[in-house]
């Protein structure tokens, strides 16, 4: 039971990039389907990673994307001492917090997306080492790269669920459309 994003209606690169965004989303959401605060806060490998900070680091993610592209300040400010804290939960939030928090932030990526003239509208890349020097780049790489990212941690996500209880993405799939 492999998932399909839906072909976009003829012309509609927006909905096309929307749905392959929404789609990686589908995907982390999944890895979390089922389990307690515990095991979604686990880390059954050498790793750090765990699905509940997979969840956060995602949604925190895609708003600072967003939020850059509005040219408007960070929502959530991290720092080299903080930066941990956007892949764990910390004290008081949630799985279903975290959900609930990237569904609204799905709702501003898509109402921002869907607002711009042009994906071709650009805008300035942060100071640093990664980005060129007064770098700029287009809603389009923006969406792009959203996928990628999502699409990233999704793969993380899949072998953390897989290693805690055996159970791989297209039986998650499967839970998912019966629930």
């Amino acid at each position: 039971m492999v998932t399909h994003v839906h072909a976009e209606a003829r012309g509609d690169e927006r909905g096309a990039l929307l749905a392959f965004v929404e789609a990686q989303r589908g995907a982390i959401r999944r890895s979390v389907l089922g389990l307690t605060e515990e095991q979604a806060a686990s880390r059954p490998s050498a790793s750090e990673l765990s699905l509940s900070g997979l969840l956060k680091h995602v949604a925190e993610t895609e708003l600072g994307w967003v939020r850059l592209a509005r040219q408007l300040p960070p929502a959530i400010e991290r720092t080299e001492e903080n930066w941990g804290d956007s892949f764990r939960l910390v004290e008081g939030e949630t799985v279903a917090q975290m959900l609930a928090f990237w569904e609204k932030v799905a709702q501003e990526t898509e109402d921002f997306i869907r607002s711009v003239p042009t994906l071709d509208d650009t805008f300035p890349l942060p100071e640093a080492p990664w980005f060129p020097p007064g770098g700029r780049v287009s809603m389009r790489w923006l969406m792009l790269h959203l996928v990628e990212e999502i699409a990233r941690h999704a793969g993380h996500a899949d072998i953390i669920r897989e290693s805690l209880d055996g159970k791989i993405s297209f039986e998650l799939v499967a839970e998912a459309d019966d629930a």
